[in-house]
């Protein structure tokens, strides 16, 4: 008997689009032998549509679906759970905000349904950019030198903070949003009028923007999948074709520039490529991680110290992204990728139906 995936996608997140395009991914790329897939999108503005209405915006065919199922419907009884609990996994293809924070996350868990990725607290530190890097610190991986501040202390106090990123940072440095990922709301500030301008386009995204040194290096990644026990993929790399253009912004990453590709494995060293996998398990365990993550490193090419920059507890799954080219090299396919991250939710759930409820 098939297994009913749901794949809730989009969501109110400055993340929405590739969202959506990881869902189709993973609708194109699930067995259709093993998984019957639900699609359930989020709009930008938070409803919830049916899956009637979710299967075009993921290339599927749902025409079986009675038209009293609709919209209304379907959140309302999704809100009382019946609508949920006929869903035997859900696949949180969110990212950023309301659905890579442990806000879904609790969602399901409070449904008792089984859930692909992170739970609510490695989802919720795992996208705090800020509170990420003191997990990363107190399980002794090395980082980059960042501070970090309230939206309401750069309204309140603009000379004071910019003040603050210049004697801590210098220029040039890399402004961005605490809790969101894909390089949404992120610049490179060469200058004081530049950090002003960049710190109030990533509080248009977030209550709290986190400034990081801007330092020469190579961007490499590194996939983990797993629970107790993670394994951790080839690393891979971005190799940037144009040296004018170093910083992948959200348009070099996903419209397809031709300006980067992306490398698997990445072209280190043996003794480095361990290196980069074993730190990646550490820092997927450092926020208690289970399921997937891929992990972001810098390696600077002045002395050539490894950094963890930080960790994504939903990583795309487009066609761009890293996350799949990164097991396709280590040499799983991505419907194996799928299989095995079902699996290791219903394992997660399960494991977690231990604990005692009762006194």
């Amino acid at each position: 008997m098939k297994l009913r995936l749901g794949v809730i996608f989009g969501g109110r997140s400055g993340e929405h689009e590739i969202a959506i395009r990881s869902a189709r991914t993973v609708a194109e790329q699930a067995d259709p032998e093993k998984y019957e897939i639900v699609p359930v999108a989020i709009t930008n503005e938070g409803v919830w549509l049916s899956p009637a209405e979710s299967a075009g915006m993921v290339g599927l065919d749902n025409r079986q679906e009675s038209a009293d199922s609709k919209r209304n419907g379907v959140a309302a009884s999704f809100l009382t759970g019946e609508w949920l609990a006929t869903l035997d996994v859900v696949f949180p293809v969110l990212h950023g905000t309301f659905g890579e924070d442990g806000t879904i996350q609790g969602l399901l868990e409070m449904a008792d349904i089984p859930y692909v990725g992170c739970g609510v607290l490695a989802s919720s530190t795992g996208m705090d950019k800020a509170f990420m890097k003191t997990l990363f610190r107190d399980a002794g991986l090395p980082i980059c030198d960042y501070v970090w501040f309230l939206r309401d202390e750069w309204e309140r106090h603009r000379d004071l903070t910019l003040q603050q990123v210049e004697t801590k940072l210098g220029f040039p440095c890399f402004v961005k949003p605490a809790n969101l990922g894909s390089s949404v709301g992120v610049s490179k500030a060469a200058d004081r009028d530049a950090l002003a301008a960049a710190i109030s386009l990533a509080a248009e995204y977030d209550r709290k923007i986190i400034v990081e040194e801007c330092i020469d290096m190579r961007e490499i990644e590194c996939a983990v999948m797993g629970n107790d026990a993670p394994e951790a993929s080839l690393p891979g790399e971005y190799i940037i074709r144009d040296e004018s253009k170093k910083f992948l912004d959200y348009t070099e990453k996903y419209s397809g520039t031709g300006n980067n590709e992306f490398v698997v494995p990445a072209p280190v060293s043996d003794e480095l490529s361990n290196k980069i996998r074993q730190m990646a398990v550490t820092a997927f365990k450092a926020i208690d991680g289970s399921g997937l993550a891929r992990v972001d490193f810098f390696l600077r090419k002045d002395t050539g110290a490894l950094l963890v920059n930080e960790i994504n507890t939903m990583p795309g799954l487009t066609d761009a992204s890293g996350f799949p080219k990164m097991w396709a090299g280590t040499g799983k396919s991505f419907p194996q990728v799928i299989d095995e991250l079902v699996e290791l939710a219903t394992q997660r759930h399960n494991d977690t139906k231990r604990n005692r409820t009762d006194r």
